[in-house]
């Protein structure tokens, strides 16, 4: 079997967009980002394997309207998305992307790029500022939300869930002049209730994780992204640029990804807000 699964009879196969999940690029990360975290070298590495494979970069934004049946994709699409808002982001990451004309997508915890924090609960680490966002654009990205706090969406009650939708996408409004369309939830963590909010809130679109290939029938509420980890190699690259190495989206949550949410949901009950990560 390959790694796209089984064809149903009669039904079209869509092929494989990588879509793919980067954090902080540093040397010296804090621990708790560690995993999540390639270093300088290793992504210009990446970045050179993905220009090699002939595939065209693509932001979040193209994938959206292609999705919706609006504009066409290039014929081998690979979307680059930022998560949270790390110092190196609009400074070596951005200019390492601008280098290789390479469009990307920013998703930003606008509590952890402000002074106070904003009540975020991201753990302390080297942060961008909130000010710093139009630069981004300015290299060439598109910028998104990624809640105030990165809770985890999916334990929240309503009027909790809202405010993290909308008071980030107004914070981010209001400093870049114009619409934010595009949401990424923290670690991945949504619920079709959640996607219903992220609607209601006036968002396009949002990213999941979900650990698998994206595709052209992919659904713009939960995008299946690709996360990197420290432990990958360009050969990991290599293999999802050629549309193996993972399931392709779209697929129902599983029944682990279900219960695991119930759980969660139980110990924020007791715990409150938590840290989604």
């Amino acid at each position: 079997m390959s790694a796209r699964g089984p064809e149903e009879p009669g039904r079209r196969v869509a092929p494989p967009i990588p879509v793919l999940l980067y954090h902080a690029v540093m040397d010296d990360p804090p621990e708790w980002i560690a995993e999540f975290t390639v270093t300088p070298r290793e992504f210009a590495a990446q970045l050179d394997a993905i220009g090699a494979c002939g595939r065209t970069p693509v932001p979040v934004g193209a994938l959206v309207a292609h999705l919706a049946g609006r504009e066409p994709l290039p014929d081998r699409p690979v979307v680059l998305t930022f998560d949270d808002g790390f110092a190196d982001l609009p400074g070596p990451t951005a200019e390492a992307l601008a280098g290789r004309s390479m469009p990307a997508t920013a998703y930003l915890t606008t509590g952890a790029l402000t002074r106070s924090g904003g009540g975020s609960l991201l753990p302390p680490a080297p942060m961008m500022s909130l000010a710093q966002a139009p630069l981004l654009e300015q290299y060439g990205m598109e910028v998104g939300g990624h809640t105030v706090t990165h809770a985890q969406l999916d334990t929240l009650p309503a009027a909790a869930l809202r405010s993290e939708l909308v008071d980030s996408r107004k914070v981010l409004e209001d400093v870049l002049g114009h619409e934010v369309a595009h949401l990424a939830y923290p670690h991945g963590y949504n619920s079709v209730r959640v996607r219903r909010a992220a609607r209601a809130a006036g968002y396009e679109s949002a990213v999941a994780v979900r650990h698998a290939l994206s595709s052209g029938r992919d659904e713009p509420y939960r995008i299946a992204r690709l996360i990197l980890r420290r432990s990958h190699t360009v050969r990991d690259i290599e293999r999802w640029m050629a549309g193996e190495g993972a399931r392709v989206a779209p697929f129902p949550d599983s029944l682990p990804t279900v219960g695991w949410r119930w759980y969660r949901r139980g110990r924020a009950a007791v715990r409150g807000p938590e840290f989604a990560g």
